[in-house]
């Protein structure tokens, strides 16, 4: 991949690798936020081996959480292409990160990727049949939970970091059946204000299930009580 003038080469002493943001964008907050805010570092009772990397934008949480679990394996998901070619080469130094340029979804669907004025962090997915007023970027494929897991092998998801910019409301309208006891732990946040119904959505589905939750920056942590704190994938 040809890094284009307006993408910086950023080292930190925490991180072996070098770092690729673009210039007056998203990237320069959403870093700020991973690697000096920490808002990903969550304490937790067990070594995760399986990290679901939703909504990845540029690699950013996914470079971070391949430093501190260099043993996992982290399968990041980003529908946007210009978002995915430098998450790719964030990432590339690391062998435990696999990249899907998809759409994290409840049902196997096409989708349109939309621009909202929001920067690189905003990009929107919307069914086919879903009218808004701006213009498809382009189409992207989606993928579900469980295909991951079948794909990859997974009986256990250890962290699952959503930040899909509102669809999680179909993410969690149904089919999760299957997925969400067997996850550990969700981060997650929110987009009510781009979407309507996404908590209510999540919460509908998340109170069925014995998780306990705390707020870290932006996003909020779930943690199943009902699975032991060892791993077992593996």
């Amino acid at each position: 991949m040809l890094i284009p003038e307006s993408v910086s080469k950023i080292s930190i002493p925490q991180i072996p690798h070098p770092i690729y943001l673009r210039n007056k964008t998203s990237d320069i907050p959403t870093f700020d936020q991973i690697f000096f805010k920490l808002e990903y570092d969550i304490p937790l009772e067990w070594f995760p081996k399986v990290i679901i990397d939703a909504g990845a934008n540029i690699g950013l949480a996914a470079v971070f959480f391949a430093n501190k679990y260099p043993k996992s394996k982290i399968v990041s998901i980003e529908p946007e292409i210009t978002n995915y070619e430098l998450l790719k080469k964030n990432v590339s130094y690391y062998p435990n990160v696999f990249c899907l340029q998809k759409a994290l979804s409840n049902t196997l669907e096409t989708l349109d990727v939309v621009d909202t004025g929001l920067g690189n962090w905003g990009f929107m997915t919307f069914n086919k049949n879903e009218k808004f007023k701006k213009e498809s970027l382009h189409s992207v494929e989606t993928t579900t939970v469980s295909e991951i897991m079948k794909q990859y092998g997974f009986e256990y998801i250890d962290i699952f970091k959503i930040d899909i910019e509102g669809y999680e409301k179909e993410l969690f309208d149904s089919n999760y059946e299957k997925w969400v006891p067997r996850t550990r732990c969700i981060i997650i946040e929110f987009h009510d204000r781009m979407k309507r119904g996404c908590s209510k959505s999540f919460f509908k589905c998340i109170s069925k299930y014995n998780f306990s939750f705390a707020m870290k920056g932006e996003n909020l942590v779930f943690v199943n009580n009902n699975l032991e704190t060892t791993s077992n994938n593996v």
